[in-house]
């Protein structure tokens, strides 16, 4: 497969909330196998759901979960991550753990992460992003950090 695409976690629970919705519809035109999450995402989604209790939604998630290809933790992704942390950290600008892992699986793969947090997004560099919710902030290609 060749993706091209990381959903992150808001981008799914989108999906899950509306799921004829806009991000259906951007998945239907790319095609679904340029598509695929990270198991960080994975991990997120499943917990938000149990915590919730509500067995329509893990129903739900299942059904997304199910269609989309859930890629795990490998090299280089560890290498990305300290990478970015480092750069971060140094520039007194932390993201939360996950998000990190996150973006560091996507930079990893040279893929671009789809989310609707761009703000916290758009600190690292080189990392792709794209938000799919507010398609009238995307140009034509994604919306690279500034490099350092």
């Amino acid at each position: 497969m060749s993706y091209l695409y990381l959903l992150d976690t808001n981008i799914i629970s989108e999906l899950i909330k509306n799921p004829r919705g806009v991000v259906f519809s951007k998945i239907q035109n790319i095609g679904e196998d340029t598509v695929c999450t990270s198991i960080v995402v994975a991990c997120e989604l499943r917990f938000g759901s149990k915590k919730k209790n509500s067995q329509k939604l893990i129903e739900k998630l299942e059904i997304i979960l199910n269609s989309i290809k859930i890629l795990p933790l490998t090299h280089p992704v560890e290498l990305c991550y300290a990478e970015i942390r480092t750069d971060l950290e140094q520039q007194g600008k932390p993201i939360g753990g996950n998000d990190l892992l996150i973006a560091a699986h996507s930079l990893s793969l040279d893929l671009t992460l789809v989310t609707a947090n761009v703000r916290e997004f758009s600190r690292i560099s080189n990392l792709k992003v794209e938000n799919w919710l507010k398609p009238d902030e995307n140009s034509s290609q994604s919306e690279e950090a500034e490099p350092r």
